[in-house]
C-alpha cells in the first residue's frame, strides 16, 4: 500500500535526478519538468514554498485554499497536504529539507513549535511584493549556496531558513482564513487538524494515539463537555461522530489498498478485539469489513 513519499519518490515525480536528494535542496518551481500537482499524503521532509504566481487549491490536513498569485506555504512531515493546478503554471521557489538538517538548536529553538509548522498555525501566508522581493532574494541566494563548495554551507543555509521563517512570522494572517470567528471555530479547527496528523496509517505498527473525546480534550487542554460543545456549533457533529467518520474512511482505504489482516487493521484504530471493530465497521457502514473487501476489485500490493 501507499506509504509517505520520501524525498526521493518526490524528485523522480518530478522529473529531477533522485541523486540530487541531501539533507537540503531548493529548486525554482518553473523549472520543474513534470506538473507540480501532487497526491494528498505525507512527506518525509519540510517544504517551504515561495509561490510568486499560481492559480491552484492546496489542500491542507482538512481545509482547502485557494491561491491565485503568490504565496508563503509551509509543509511538515505531519500534516498530509496536496496540491492541484487550476491553470496556468507555477512560478516561484521551494526548499525541501530533512531531519538531519535540523540541528538541535533548530530543532529546540523554534521550528517544531513555530505557528508555521504546528498544528493548528498559519502554514499559507500571502505577502506583499516588497516581501516577496525580498524572500526571493534570499531563495536565489540559497540556490547559489547549495551548489557551492563551502565548507559550512548548511549552517549557513539554515541561517537563511530561519531568516525565511522569521520575515514569514511577521505577516499577519489572512482574517477568516486562519483567525476563526468565534472560539468554537478555533477548537472545531484545532481538534480536526490534530485528528487528521494521525493518518494515513502506513504500518501494522502504528495505531492511533488519540482515540476518544477524552483524549482529544486533554490533548487540547479543555473540557471533553466544552470540545463535544464546539464541535456541535461549528460543525453540526459531535466529537464522537468526527473520529467515527474518520476511522471508518481509514479503515475503508486500508482495506481497499493494503492486504492485512482485518484484525490487524481493527487494532491500527484502536480495538484490541476484531470482533469489535466488525461491529463498529458494520454499524457505521452496513457491512462487515469482511464483505466490504470482498466486493472489491482485486488490487495487487507492491
Amino acid at each position: 500500500m501507499k506509504t509517505k513519499e520520501s524525498l526521493t519518490d518526490f524528485l523522480q515525480r518530478v522529473g529531477r535526478n533522485p541523486e540530487e536528494a541531501g539533507q537540503f535542496n531548493v529548486f525554482p518551481i518553473e523549472q520543474m519538468e513534470k506538473s507540480v500537482s501532487s497526491p494528498h499524503s505525507r512527506k518525509d521532509f519540510y517544504k517551504i514554498s515561495l509561490i510568486t504566481d499560481a492559480d491552484g487549491i492546496l489542500s491542507h490536513a482538512d481545509r482547502s485554499i485557494l491561491i491565485r498569485g503568490g504565496a508563503m506555504v509551509f509543509s511538515n512531515p505531519m500534516i498530509p497536504y496536496s496540491w492541484e493546478r487550476l491553470s496556468g503554471r507555477e512560478e516561484g521557489y521551494f526548499c525541501l529539507f530533512t531531519e538531519d538538517f535540523i540541528d538541535s538548536h533548530f530543532r529546540d529553538g523554534g521550528l517544531s513549535q513555530s505557528p508555521l509548522f504546528r498544528v493548528g498555525g498559519n502554514p499559507v501566508l500571502f505577502p506583499d511584493q516588497a516581501v516577496t522581493d525580498l524572500l526571493k532574494t534570499i531563495f536565489i541566494q540559497m540556490d547559489r549556496e547549495i551548489q557551492s563548495d563551502y565548507v559550512n554551507k548548511y549552517d549557513l543555509l539554515r541561517s537563511y531558513v530561519q531568516i525565511v521563517m522569521h520575515e514569514s512570522l511577521k505577516m499577519e494572517a489572512p482574517i477568516g482564513l486562519y483567525r476563526p470567528v468565534t472560539s468554537a471555530d478555533r477548537i472545531s479547527g484545532l481538534f480536526l487538524e490534530l485528528l487528521e496528523v494521525q493518518f494515513p496509517i502506513l504500518s501494522q505498527r502504528q495505531d492511533m494515539r488519540f482515540k476518544n473525546a477524552n483524549e482529544f480534550a486533554g490533548q487540547l487542554a479543555i473540557h471533553t463537555n466544552h470540545l463535544n460543545k464546539a464541535l456541535k456549533e461549528a460543525t453540526g457533529k459531535t466529537t464522537s461522530e468526527h473520529i467515527a467518520d474518520r476511522m471508518i474512511k481509514e479503515a475503508k482505504s486500508l482495506l481497499r489498498n493494503s492486504d492485512w489482516p482485518i484484525a490487524a487493521i481493527g487494532y491500527c484504530l484502536g480495538f484490541e478485539h476484531g470482533a469489535n471493530f466488525n461491529i463498529f465497521f458494520k454499524k457505521q457502514t452496513g457491512t462487515s469489513p469482511r464483505q466490504f473487501r470482498k466486493e472489491l476489485p482485486f488490487v495487487s500490493h507492491s
